[in-house]
C-alpha cells in the first residue's frame, strides 16, 4: 500500500481507574498520565485522499504531545480496506457510499474537516450506528474566509484579472478598463454562515445586498447586524437590503449585477444554476471603450459553495453567448478540474483550486476541533466545537 500504516493493539483503561484520574487531574493532566500506560488503547483518525493535505498535517502538529492519538492519511482507493482500523474517519472529498461505511466496524465517528457533508450517505452511517457531523464554520473563521475568496473573484473579475496580466506580459500601461464593486447590486444565493460573512466585507464597498434564504424566521435578527463601529458604517446598517425566499432567486437575479452562490449542495440545490436561471440574470449597460455608446454585457456569477449547484452546459453556452459576464468559481463540478476544459479557455473566467476555506487560521482552528474531538472519544467525554446530522 502507499502509505505508512501501523496497527496498534486496542485495550481500554479500567473505568475505575479512569475515575480516579478525573477526580485528581484536570482533563488535560488526566490525559498526561494515561500517556505512561503501556497497554493505552490507541484513538485512530483517518483522513481520505491526498487532497487539502494541511488538515492531516495540522492535526498531526496539534495531537503531537498525545502518543496515544495517531493520525493516518491514505489514499482514496485504500479507504475501504482500512477504514475498519479506525475511530474517527475525516472524509474531506471523497464519497463514502454504504458499502464503505459497512466496512467501518470499529468507527464511531464520521465527520467533514469543514461543513460539506453531501458525499456521506448518512442513511447508512445512522444504520450502522455512526455518527455524522460538521464544523459549523461561523466560528473558525472558515465562513470568513470563503467570504473573502467570494469578494477576490468579484474584484478580479471586476478589474480584468486575465486581460491584466496578458497586458504585463506585453508591457501594456493603462489598460485593461476595469469596473468598481462600488454602486453594484450583489445577489447572495444561500445567507448562511458564509453570506453573513459576506455581507459584513460587502458593505464598505458601497453595495446594495440582496438575499434569499429559505427560512428567515430561523435566523435571529441580530446576526444580521454588522460587528463594524458607527462610524464605520453608519449606526449599524441592516446587511440586507431586500430579503426574499427561493421562490424570488429568479426575480433577484435579474436585478443583480453580481450574483454570488453560498448554497449547500443538496437534492434540492444540485443545478440550481441552470438555463432558466442565467437567461433571468441581467444584462447591463455599459459604455463601450472605444466610444461612448451603449452595449450590453452580463451580470457575474462567483461559486465558492459547490461545484454541482451549476449546470455546467447552461454555464458554458451563456459564457460564449455573453449573457453571463464572467464567472468566478473556487470550486468546479469535477475536483481537480480539467485543466484544458473549455470553459478554462475563456477570458472571463477565474478559477481557483477549492481553496477558499483554505486559510491558516481556518485550518488551525479546524485541527484543534478535530484534535480534541479525538481526545475526548479517547477520554470518553461529551464532544464539543462540532454539529451532528443524525
Amino acid at each position: 500500500m502507499m502509505f505508512r500504516h501501523v496497527f496498534y493493539k486496542a485495550s481500554r483503561v479500567p473505568m475505575a481507574h479512569f475515575k480516579k484520574l478525573q477526580i485528581f487531574k484536570g482533563f488535560s493532566g488526566m490525559l498526561e498520565e494515561m500517556v505512561g500506560d503501556s497497554d493505552q488503547r490507541i484513538t485512530r483518525l483517518l483522513f481520505c485522499g491526498p487532497h487539502f493535505p494541511a488538515s492531516d498535517n495540522y492535526t498531526r502538529e496539534y495531537v503531537q504531545n498525545y502518543p496515544f492519538i495517531k493520525v493516518d492519511d491514505v489514499p482514496f482507493d485504500d479507504v475501504p480496506a482500512v477504514i475498519g482500523n479506525y475511530d474517527i474517519c475525516i472524509v474531506k472529498n471523497m464519497r463514502l457510499n454504504a458499502d464503505v461505511i459497512s466496512c467501518a466496524k470499529r468507527t464511531k465517528l464520521i465527520m467533514q474537516f469543514g461543513v460539506g457533508l453531501e458525499g456521506v450517505d448518512i442513511n447508512a452511517a445512522t444504520k450502522h450506528g455512526i455518527k455524522v457531523a460538521r464544523i459549523p464554520g461561523g466560528v473558525t473563521g472558515n465562513a470568513a474566509s470563503c467570504a473573502e475568496m467570494a469578494i477576490y473573484l468579484m474584484l478580479g473579475l471586476l478589474r480584468k484579472q486575465n486581460e491584466m496580466h496578458i497586458a504585463v506580459k506585453q508591457k501594456v500601461l493603462g489598460a485593461p478598463v476595469g469596473e468598481t464593486l462600488l454602486g453594484k447590486k450583489v445577489f447572495i444565493m444561500g445567507f448562511g454562515n458564509i453570506g453573513i460573512q459576506l455581507a459584513k466585507r460587502l458593505r464598505p464597498f458601497g453595495v446594495k445586498i440582496l438575499a434569499t434564504k429559505r427560512n428567515w424566521d430561523s435566523y435571529l435578527q441580530n446576526s444580521c447586524k454588522s460587528n463594524a463601529s458607527p462610524t464605520q458604517i453608519g449606526m449599524n446598517d441592516d446587511l440586507v437590503d431586500e430579503k426574499g425566499g427561493h421562490e424570488d432567486i429568479h426575480t433577484f437575479a435579474s436585478n443583480a449585477d453580481i450574483v454570488i452562490c453560498c448554497l449547500s449542495m443538496n437534492i434540492e440545490t444540485a443545478g440550481i444554476v441552470n438555463k432558466t436561471f442565467i437567461s433571468s440574470m441581467k444584462k447591463v449597460c455599459s459604455q463601450s471603450d472605444n466610444d461612448l455608446s451603449q452595449k450590453l454585457r452580463g451580470a457575474l456569477l462567483v461559486n465558492i459553495a459547490r461545484g454541482g449547484l451549476l449546470d455546467y452546459e447552461a454555464v458554458h453556452y451563456h459564457l460564449k453567448s455573453g449573457h453571463l459576464g464572467g464567472l468566478g468559481m473556487d470550486v468546479a463540478w469535477t475536483e481537480p478540474f480539467d485543466p484544458d476544459d473549455p470553459i478554462l479557455k475563456l477570458s472571463n473566467v477565474l478559477i481557483t483550486p477549492h481553496v477558499a476555506g483554505v486559510t491558516e487560521h481556518s485550518y488551525r482552528t479546524m485541527a484543534k476541533v478535530v484534535g480534541d474531538v479525538a481526545l475526548q472519544l479517547h477520554a470518553g467525554s461529551p464532544f464539543t466545537g462540532i454539529e451532528f446530522v443524525n
